[in-house]
């Protein structure tokens, strides 16, 4: 088995760390916060009006998820009230970059077939 071959089978595994990871990005709600954040940082109103549907409580779980995971950046500025934005960490920049390939690609095949 070759190096590629043993790092493509690890996700593959029930214990596999980046299967959580994994989990996280391609949820419903994961793959829309991350394409929205790949235009920009977003205060969390404006995130959740950006994805549309998403409850508060979804996005907030999802958020902190993504946090966790390394993908997003928390920026809590100090200001009355706290000025809190939601951007994207160099790992969640390429993540999201192959996010938004993937869903130009569906959005397209989508306007085919209309």
């Amino acid at each position: 088995m070759t190096d590629v071959d043993q790092l493509s089978a690890s996700v593959f595994a029930r214990n596999c760390t980046s299967r959580g990871i994994l989990e996280n990005v391609a949820g419903k709600w994961g793959v829309l916060a991350l394409a929205a954040l790949h235009d920009g940082a977003y205060r969390f109103n404006a995130l959740r009006r950006r994805v549309d549907g998403v409850s508060e409580k979804m996005l907030a779980q999802t958020l902190q998820a993504l946090e966790r995971d390394g993908l997003v950046r928390r920026d809590v500025q100090a200001a009355i009230p706290p000025r809190v934005e939601y951007s994207l960490t160099p790992f969640g920049e390429t993540v999201a970059g192959k996010l938004v390939e993937l869903v130009e690609l569906i959005q397209d095949e989508v306007d085919q077939r209309s």
